[in-house]
């Protein structure tokens, strides 16, 4: 990569970084200027134009960059290959961490997003993560089954369907805002609904 290049890359995440900082408020997207995102990231609105053509692709590009970054974390916890208990009690810690790092009407944003935006890329990055989530965890799973921590009469079926009920349940924006102090408790839950019985 040239010096261009780096310059142009360096640009384009000053700008992603300022947008982040001002969608992660109660103003959310509803309020967001081109202008307050040049403000923030000391980059001009032509430039920044140049880059993401549209307010509309850097709030996309904005959500996508959210969504890949909690991804890599989990990826890259599994491939520490800590013990099942460990590494399920660690990526809880990552949801949570995530879930301080944003503002609720961020969360909220990216949601509404999702389901009324047709926008097919951002549909195939999230079926991406969800498709990446579901093989992160049924990859754990089988862990525990050789850890002896999951109680082998589960099928992967049910055990995904079970993780998936879990997810979209707390994803939900009336119960995540409640839940978020409980997450060490309903980790804790998850782990003895499908430990072995004694």
């Amino acid at each position: 990569m040239n010096g261009f290049e780096r310059r142009a890359r360096e640009k384009k995440e000053q700008v992603l970084q300022a947008a982040f900082e001002l969608m992660n408020t109660d103003s959310g997207i509803e309020n967001l200027t081109i202008d307050e995102v040049a403000k923030q990231s000391k980059v001009g609105k032509t430039t920044i134009f140049k880059y993401f053509g549209s307010k509309e692709t850097l709030i996309h590009e904005v959500f996508i960059r959210s969504m890949e970054g909690m991804g890599q974390k989990a990826s890259a916890l599994m491939d520490k290959n800590a013990p099942f208990e460990e590494t399920l009690i660690a990526m809880s810690q990552i949801k949570i961490e995530y879930f301080e790092q944003i503002n609720k009407q961020f969360y909220l944003d990216l949601m509404k997003y999702f389901t009324e935006k047709q926008d097919s890329e951002f549909t195939r990055v999230m079926d991406g993560y969800t498709q990446r989530s579901f093989g992160i965890m049924l990859d754990l799973f089988h862990r525990g089954r050789k850890e002896g921590k999951v109680d082998l009469k589960y099928s992967d079926e049910f055990l995904m369907l079970y993780f998936q009920a879990v997810i979209e349940g707390i994803s939900n924006p009336q119960i995540y805002e409640k839940i978020l102090p409980y997450t060490a408790e309903w980790t804790e839950m998850l782990i003895k609904g499908i430990a072995p019985s004694s």
